[in-house]
């Protein structure tokens, strides 16, 4: 369950292979909450790699960002849950038909499972977009607007948490219900080179704003020295 995650740092295992991973979740494992498996290393790993760092009592994000059919979706996270995970993520633009099925589908499978639901949580939108790239797509090009209208349907469709930058953070604790989760992407810390993520803050400037979670990828995993680096992103948050 969520509140296994003793320190709000989700280290992100954003690379390529199982080997690596399981090296840098044994480095980091002592001074980060969680480890977030995503697309790249569930598709080189596949399952295994989930069931591994299950096994040495981590907690799981899951980030596969499930956007499909209502059914088909309602599968997934079925098959996600039985891997016992913390966090699954799905796309709130696939509306609320689907996240509703997705809730159901946690909630129903865990339960006969004896297990505790993990939090399906709703990817607003992304922190490479901006609002060209917003407008490119035929969306309001307001990046803010498009965030507050999908985690509006998201919480209406029943769900208990949501992905979002950290810029969206502060607005969003304003109209949301207090006991959503916010999961924030797109941290950095200022020494990295520019890269993908457009809409970023610092961890301590996102907890600050409202973040529940911190997703931290390149600063940590491209760090000289992974375990140092976390050490300094978790004591910056005292």
């Amino acid at each position: 369950m969520v509140e296994k995650i003793r320190n709000p740092i989700i280290a992100a295992l954003d690379v390529p292979s199982a080997e690596q991973a399981l090296k840098l979740a044994q480095q980091i494992a002592p001074v980060v909450g969680a480890f977030k498996i995503g697309s790249e290393l569930f598709t080189s790993a596949g399952p295994d790699i989930v069931k591994k760092i299950r096994a040495t009592g981590a907690a799981v994000f899951l980030d596969l960002k499930f956007h499909d059919i209502p059914n088909t979706v309602a599968k997934a996270v079925a098959s996600a849950t039985r891997f016992d995970v913390q966090m699954i993520t799905i796309h709130t633009s696939g509306g609320g038909e689907m996240m509703r099925a997705a809730e159901k589908s946690a909630q129903d499978t865990a339960k006969s499972l004896g297990l505790p639901p993990p939090l399906v949580l709703g990817v607003t939108v992304l922190t490479s977009i901006d609002s060209n790239a917003l407008a490119e797509i035929g969306c309001d090009s307001n990046v803010g607007h498009q965030v507050e209208r999908l985690a509006s349907l998201a919480v209406k469709s029943g769900l208990r948490g949501l992905v979002c930058s950290p810029l969206e953070i502060t607005d969003l604790r304003e109209i949301l219900p207090a006991h959503i989760q916010l999961v924030t992407p797109g941290i950095r810390t200022g020494a990295e080179k520019a890269d993908d993520q457009k809409r970023t803050l610092t961890p301590r400037e996102a907890i600050q704003a409202g973040a529940s979670w911190l997703v931290i990828g390149r600063p940590i995993y491209a760090a000289e020295n992974p375990r140092a680096a976390a050490e300094k992103i978790l004591s910056s948050l005292g």
